[in-house]
């Protein structure tokens, strides 16, 4: 018994120091003093925190635990809701329990329980629920259970070993007609017509470059400028089509939110923007390739330096499963987006490329061209990391240096110049931006383009 009894005696709450330390103090003055009945009070005080421990030690307890999460999968800024089992697997009666269920901060404060004396052999239904604020897989769980004496002044604790999973997956955001592929927001018969034939009037030009295939010179308009001209014809859309994220850590503004910051998103509901850039490509992600899908692509995910599925799949992701590939991304510590070029060109092949871009400078965008030169379908969507700092420094009230911000600019700008010579349909995004927004500045891009020609 003595270990069991210190075990529980190393376990005594502050209530229970604290009278240890007057029933301490109270024998030493009535030795002292010579006072009888202050060494009776005393030795009382000291005995009910040993009694206590003593009565802890000795309780024997087998709990069951099993959770029930629904859904098990979630978009990011929805709650999920959790029903915990908990049975009295002993068979004596349990104690005063305090229950603590364990979760990731990301899903909100843990929940607390108070559960007294439950018969052996019941069981009793405890609730909750998280709010998935942050894209990720987690691990809901395990409940750490405390056992109190009636006065509180020991506390056992033991924690059990089973979780539960929860995915939080990225939003999709619905998309309105346009983006790649013409004006048609699903796969009918519509997205059949997008992908027709090429006609002379489908398709546009660039300057001849060393290494063209000379068979595509376009002799009408090398007459009409006097300039040697190679056509670009747009790719079909529903062959194939291929997402570049880039989920460099250096090149997007990863916050990390403070408590208050969680709070905040919690507040303004399901709708609340993504908490920093690379949060907001991966949800651009999710849209438009559930788009692309709808449309009928067979679509493939590349980041710097993976992709997101098997090579050899020849039916590329389905939407469900695309969600779940993107909610495991995290920020890589790759430098630059030349690894990932390699994969992008052999998953692309011939099929249009949208190409979802933190901070971005001339070198990278030059690589992108030399790969990928001059497809008039391929789409770059540059994140303003510039408006996402400032947000942050005006969230923190610590002011982004304005010479930073404007060598942000200039990189950002001298990137969509080389990208849009390339042939690419550049768009911007910033922090204030929907996916949406972005996707009709994409289809008012192509207008401006079809008119040009």
């Amino acid at each position: 018994m003595a270990g069991p009894v210190a075990t529980a005696l190393a376990s005594l709450t502050l209530r229970g120091r604290c009278l240890v330390a007057a029933g301490l103090t109270l024998l030493l003055l009535g030795v002292l003093l010579g006072e009888t009945p202050l060494v009776q009070v005393a030795v009382f005080v000291l005995a009910l925190p040993l009694l206590s421990a003593a009565a802890v030690a000795r309780h024997r307890f087998r709990v069951a635990t099993r959770r029930t999460v629904t859904p098990a999968r979630v978009p990011r800024g929805r709650d999920a809701d959790v029903r915990l089992e908990l049975a009295n697997a002993g068979r004596g009666a349990g104690g005063l329990w305090l229950l603590t269920e364990t979760l990731p901060a990301e899903l909100g404060p843990a929940p607390q329980f108070v559960v007294d004396r439950l018969l052996g052999g019941r069981s009793t239904q405890l609730h909750y629920r998280v709010h998935g604020g942050r894209r990720g897989r987690y691990r809901l769980g395990p409940l750490r259970l405390r056992l109190v004496d009636p006065f509180g002044l020991v506390l056992r604790s033991v924690v059990g070993a089973d979780t539960a999973a929860l995915v939080v997956v990225p939003r999709v955001v619905p998309l309105g007609p346009g983006g790649p592929g013409g004006g048609q927001g699903g796969g009918g018969s519509g997205a059949h017509r997008s992908i027709a034939v090429h006609g002379e009037d489908d398709v546009s030009t660039r300057p001849y470059r060393h290494g063209d295939d000379l068979r595509k010179v376009h002799w009408r308009a090398t007459a009409r400028t006097g300039e040697l001209m190679v056509r670009l014809e747009e790719r079909p859309w529903r062959a194939q089509a291929t997402l570049l994220l880039d989920t460099r850590s250096r090149a997007h503004l990863v916050a990390r939110p403070t408590p208050a910051d969680r709070r905040a998103v919690a507040a303004t509901g399901p709708d609340a923007p993504p908490a920093d850039s690379l949060e907001w490509l991966v949800e651009a992600a999710a849209s438009i390739g559930t788009e692309l899908i709808a449309r009928g692509a067979t679509l493939r995910v590349v980041t710097e330096g993976a992709e997101l599925a098997a090579a050899e799949r020849p039916a590329g992701l389905g939407p469900e499963e695309l969600l779940d590939r993107l909610a495991g991304v995290a920020p890589s510590r790759l430098a630059g987006l030349t690894p990932g070029l390699g994969l992008l060109t052999r998953a692309a092949g011939e099929g249009p490329v949208v190409a979802l871009l933190g901070a971005v400078g001339p070198d990278d965008a030059a690589e992108l061209v030399r790969v990928r030169s001059g497809p008039a379908a391929d789409i770059a969507v540059l994140a303003d990391i510039g408006s996402w700092a400032e947000a942050d420094a005006a969230r923190r009230r610590r002011p982004v240096s304005a010479a930073a911000r404007a060598e942000l600019t200039r990189q950002q700008e001298a990137a969509a110049d080389l990208l849009r010579a390339g042939g690419w349909q550049v768009a911007l995004a910033g922090a204030g931006d929907s996916v949406a927004d972005v996707w009709a500045q994409v289809a008012r891009t192509r207008v401006l383009q079809a008119g040009a020609r």
